[in-house]
């Protein structure tokens, strides 16, 4: 783009749910899990904590000091557990601010983030990060403006409630939105809302209907959803550009490839996620 200005970048760090699955057949999609990277203007802002998001913080330590917003879709182990590799945030100077929605128990994200760093599961507690944190609890339909970007939340089908997000900023629109469950008769408002008229939307497509149908290993109620219903939401929102997310650690590369040029024949600008993919939403 012209200048940092005028930027709106999307970078995949992680793009895995469950649980990371590094190994020589899931080299080339990646296998840490979730976190996704958006430039936008002179914003940085990070949705999602996964395994990813240590690469993301290696990646800075040049940068010193960063800024940055970070936006948890939810707390499951595999949205939050690079949180505590984080480097960035154990060094003074840099500023996060981070978001996310409460747990139906209550549980803000400062105490879920607090809770996966007490012994005896971690050695050291959050304390340690010298960092300037600053928390926020954010609800569902809610906006949040950082200068001139605006981010638009709306809350997802998924066991212990999610956040999906809209970031938009000079016109132009990234979606995220995983983890997420289509409804059997109907496609979601929340989702197509959020959605409307993007140019890029990033979305749960863990299962193919096959497997998510599976009469032995029924995935229904697990909180995910499948490539099929993902190409449903994206033409009836009038998407530019598809980008399936949140690959299941079962997926390898081929499998990957295999599902790629099955959905580009129904949705022929479709992308599957990928570690280091950039996406420039100018070019979209």
């Amino acid at each position: 783009m012209s200048s940092n200005g005028d930027r709106f970048e999307i970078k995949f760090w992680g793009v895995r749910g469950s649980i990371p699955c590094p190994g020589t057949q899931t080299v080339r999609y990646g296998g840490n899990t979730t976190c996704v990277e958006m430039r936008v203007g002179r914003e940085r802002l990070i949705f999602d904590g996964g395994t990813g998001l240590r690469i993301l913080g290696d990646s800075l330590l040049p940068e010193m000091p960063v800024t940055g917003h970070l936006f948890f879709t939810h707390s499951h182990w595999d949205h939050i557990q690079g949180f505590p590799f984080f480097a960035p945030a154990f060094i003074p100077g840099n500023k996060f601010h981070i978001y996310g929605l409460p747990a139906p128990n209550g549980a803000t994200i400062k105490q879920r983030l607090h809770d996966q760093m007490l012994h005896p599961n971690f050695p050291v507690p959050l304390q340690i990060m010298q960092a300037n944190l600053e928390f926020y609890d954010i609800e569902a339909k809610e906006l949040v403006q950082i200068n001139d970007v605006t981010v638009e939340t709306g809350r997802l089908n998924h066991p212990g409630e999610a956040l999906g997000y809209r970031v938009t900023y000079q016109g132009l629109a990234a979606v995220f939105v995983t983890d997420t469950e289509h409804f059997p008769d109907s496609l979601d408002n929340n989702v197509l809302h959020l959605a409307r008229d993007a140019e890029v939307l990033i979305i749960d497509t863990t299962y193919t209907d096959e497997e998510y149908h599976d009469p032995k290993s029924s995935k229904v109620g697990w909180g995910h959803s499948t490539w099929q219903e993902a190409v449903k939401i994206a033409k009836v929102a009038n998407v530019k550009k598809l980008l399936l997310f949140h690959h299941d650690p079962a997926h390898n590369d081929a499998f990957l490839d295999n599902m790629k040029l099955q959905v580009q024949k129904v949705f022929p600008n479709t992308l599957l996620a990928q570690e280091g993919l950039v996406i420039d939403l100018s070019l979209v």
